[in-house]
């Protein structure tokens, strides 16, 4: 049996692009620093600043409001479980 994943959306891109502007210590957080900082890819965090990825796993988000230095929920909003595939690669969304 898999072990389901919690998702959580992104509350708004902007609202993430405003916070990585001035995090918790007043340090601006470039894409880069924030993927290197959180262990979350480049690439997410680009995707989530352009809205063609809305939510990431509960551990990402976790990762990055850390690093940000907001409570999780500032940020986030927890969403439907999704199962790993046979393989571990694909998500199921289950409700």
């Amino acid at each position: 049996m898999s072990t389901p994943v919690l998702l959580y959306r992104l509350v708004s891109a902007t609202l993430l692009r405003t916070l990585m502007r001035r995090t918790g210590t007043g340090e601006a957080l470039s894409v880069r620093t924030l993927a290197a900082r959180s262990g979350v890819g480049r690439g997410t965090i680009g995707n989530l600043l352009t809205g063609e990825q809305e939510s990431v796993p509960e551990e990402s988000a976790r990762k990055i409001a850390a690093v940000i230095g907001v409570d999780l929920l500032v940020l986030w909003v927890p969403m439907q479980r999704a199962e790993l595939g046979a393989a571990g690669s694909d998500l199921a969304v289950t409700a």
